[in-house]
């Protein structure tokens, strides 16, 4: 069925009515995990999906930082506003500096804000994937039938 001139429709359904041959009856497979557990696979994956808190953890900090350095960015560009009104009254670029002031008061309090609600959302995800994770072992161990003696 296959060749330079076969129809790809009457391939696929030649394919179609083929035995699978993976061994996980799911039909499909990760491109980037071996096919079973141990082997290794593309770019030397081993086919176990491990779970680390690390780069969630890391996330957490850079977002509290963030939020942080934010705040303190609009605390300064505030204070050195200040003023400004004095002895430039009457300006036409006075209106376009406190738009300018204000949108970037916005922007840095949205950054803010979000970066405050982010770094705790972040931790809670490497908390919970953690505990998913032991919980899993755990009903697998459970489930699983005890070791025979001599093995």
């Amino acid at each position: 069925m296959t060749g330079a001139g076969a129809d790809p429709w009457q391939e696929l359904l030649h394919l179609a009515g083929q035995p699978r041959t993976d061994t996980t009856g799911t039909g499909m497979s990760l491109a980037s995990v071996a096919g079973s557990p141990g082997e290794p696979g593309a770019k030397g994956a081993t086919g176990d999906l491990k779970h680390e808190a690390q780069p969630w953890t890391s996330a957490a900090t850079a977002a509290a930082v963030l939020r942080t350095n934010t705040a303190s960015a609009n605390a300064k560009l505030g204070a050195a506003h200040s003023g400004v009104d004095t002895g430039t009254a009457g300006l036409a670029s006075l209106g376009a500096l406190r738009a300018v002031l204000t949108s970037w008061e916005k922007r840095l309090g949205a950054v803010r804000d979000e970066c405050g609600s982010l770094a705790p959302a972040l931790k809670r995800v490497a908390t919970d994937q953690g505990e998913h994770e032991k919980a899993v072992k755990s009903s697998f161990e459970k489930a699983a039938p005890p070791a025979e003696k001599g093995r």
